[in-house]
């Protein structure tokens, strides 16, 4: 055979498997709104930069007549290319080809390119639109997602994993993503559950859609199994490539520092009055961060899911920070257990990858009641507990009103290893918020007095004075500073520029036992 004629077999062969599932299951994808593996590929990488691997992978099952079946790239792009000129690994489900269902050999592509993205120190990206395993292939699909997984837990916090739920994702395949660091959901368009529609109903006698079951919204704000939820696969790919400019390429190196023409000593005047005068009222704690970070920008995880708790990414002097704070509007800010889960597994992912931390606290206690007691309020909120004092990272703290008992110190206080913790005059820090203890400390004055209401108000006011202020814990040496709040950003990066050289190591040992 001819030179010539080895490169048009070649390019033939090429073309066959870029051919997926053929024009009639593209046009199918395309019809349900979807992109197919390649487009997805081709928008998510710059221009030119996306490299193949295992295109000529074949599944090697001779059951059922499977021998007999052609499955091109096997049901999966696998290959790497680069983001915004960083080196990214990527795998890309194929509904198109046997509906991206998982094989011995399908797996065996997903495994080689996260081994490479590990090897290569670099973030591996998941997009996942699977029926699930390969039915005819038994246990070697099983055994293909074991792979999967055990790869995964290998590789959590060494290099970012990042997953993308773009079309069905159920069974065994939903836990490789629920072992990545971020999930991404396209909104009515993937799905993800252990058990579908069907069988539930066949189970238990439940009914209920696919869509209510494990859609975006769902997993969004009910589970908080998922992060982040896009209205179409562009806007997704989007979002992810936003994700991986916070986050370093491995534990290894620091986070990308981008330049910035916002001035680091701007003055946000508007947070001097931001505070109500009554304690009690709420306020919008994302107009504070979008106040002090760089150009006003703020990446939030988990928006809709524990809206008590904010948790996301922004930047302060171009450099990633990332960002915990109570959020007064919802539940007045106070921790509760899926807010414990929350802002504990932010707090870890941050930690894994060199990112500093930002508490921003205004915290009135732990959410009371039976539902949270029996729920274990007590081992999830151990959790935050637990998080803050295993992380190395610079952690800054701001206290800028509530900061009472228990969550003051899971708030990230200096007992807990806080860096650098600053109060703002509006600082409340105490064992209790000044109606409860004035009633506790100063019970047989108020009931022996003439008038003990009056008695119990100015009770409450003397507490206030003596104790729910910053001055108190300033003068033991547990608030490094009472700042002025409109200065609030200048301190901030002032403080991550001399934490920027910190070096602080955990105790030898296997791992911890985190209070799952």
């Amino acid at each position: 055979m001819a030179a010539m004629d080895r490169i048009m077999e070649l390019c033939q062969r090429k073309q066959h498997i870029d051919m997926a599932g053929g024009e009639d299951k593209i046009e199918k994808q395309h019809s349900q709104g979807k992109l197919t593996a390649r487009e997805r590929i081709e928008y998510f990488f710059d221009e030119n930069s996306f490299v193949e691997i295992d295109k000529f992978v074949k599944h090697r099952c001779t059951n059922f007549g499977m021998e007999n079946q052609d499955i091109p790239n096997e049901g999966v792009i696998t290959g790497y290319g680069t983001v915004d000129g960083r080196l990214v690994f990527i795998f890309a489900q194929d509904f198109t080809v046997v509906g991206g269902s998982l094989g011995e050999m399908h797996a065996k592509k997903i495994c080689k390119v996260m081994d490479m993205a590990v090897k290569n120190g670099a973030p591996i990206v998941g997009l996942n639109d699977s029926g699930g395993a390969r039915i005819q292939e038994g246990v070697d699909a099983l055994s293909g997602y074991g792979n999967i997984f055990y790869r995964n837990t290998k590789a959590s916090g060494v290099v970012p994993q990042i997953a993308a739920i773009m079309g069905p994702c159920a069974g065994g395949a939903v836990y490789s993503p629920a072992l990545m660091d971020f999930i991404f959901m396209v909104d009515r368009k993937s799905q993800m559950f252990i058990t579908g529609p069907q069988v539930i109903k066949s189970v238990t006698g439940e009914e209920v859609t696919a869509e209510g079951l494990g859609g975006a919204a769902t997993h969004n704000c009910k589970s908080g199994v998922a992060h982040f939820t896009a209205k179409d696969d562009m806007e997704c790919l989007d979002k992810i490539k936003k994700l991986l400019s916070y986050l370093p390429s491995n534990n290894l190196e620091r986070t990308p520092v981008y330049e910035q023409k916002d001035d680091v000593n701007r003055i946000c005047n508007e947070l001097n009055s931001i505070i109500p005068e009554n304690s009690n009222k709420p306020y919008d704690m994302k107009e504070i961060i979008k106040s002090i970070a760089d150009n006003g920008e703020f990446f939030e995880v988990q928006e809709e899911y524990a809206k008590n708790i904010i948790t996301g990414f922004a930047r302060f002097g171009g450099m990633s920070v990332g960002i915990i704070a109570n959020q007064p509007k919802v539940l007045a800010g106070c921790l509760d257990i899926n807010a414990s889960d929350k802002a504990g597994r932010f707090i870890r992912t941050c930690d894994a990858f060199n990112i500093p931390i930002l508490s921003l606290v205004d915290v009135p206690g732990f959410l009371p009641g039976t539902a949270q007691e029996f729920g274990g309020i007590i081992r999830h909120g151990a959790k935050m507990l637990y998080a803050y004092s295993e992380a190395t990272v610079p952690k800054i703290t701001v206290i800028l009103r509530k900061a009472y008992g228990g969550a003051y110190l899971a708030m990230c206080s200096k007992d807990l290893g806080a860096d650098v913790v600053y109060a703002w005059p509006s600082a409340e820090i105490a064992v209790m918020g000044p109606d409860g203890a004035a009633g506790i400390i100063f019970k047989k004055e108020i009931s022996s007095a003439e008038n003990p209401e009056e008695k119990r108000k100015e009770m409450i006011e003397k507490y206030r004075q003596e104790f729910a202020n910053p001055y108190t814990a300033a003068e033991r040496g547990f608030v490094d500073d009472v700042i002025i709040p409109s200065e609030t950003r200048k301190y901030i990066i002032i403080s991550l520029m001399m934490l920027s050289s910190k070096r602080e190591s955990n105790l030898p040992k296997k791992h911890g036992n985190l209070p799952v």
